[in-house]
């Protein structure tokens, strides 16, 4: 286990000390969890963000495609 020092706002401080009171939470648990689960809401996000890029090359690729497909067509349908 890591100990780091935390600068937090007065605020969330505040916020956070009366919602340990009233859950019965150790701070240092109370602060794993919510990194833990800030973590991986932005894993999600990355993720997130790595598909809709790759969805767009994909798409554009599909496009070049389709076009190839749409011009053999058009060749073909002239030979007959």
């Amino acid at each position: 286990m890591k100990t780091l020092s935390l600068k937090l706002d007065d605020i969330v401080y505040e916020e956070t000390e009366q919602l340990l009171e009233k859950i019965k939470m150790p701070r240092n648990r109370y602060i794993n969890e919510a990194l833990h689960y800030y973590n991986r809401i932005q894993k999600r996000k990355i993720i997130s963000n790595l598909l809709v890029s790759e969805s767009k090359l994909v798409s554009e690729e599909s496009m070049k495609v389709l076009h190839e497909f749409e011009n053999l067509d058009e060749h073909g349908s002239k030979e007959i």
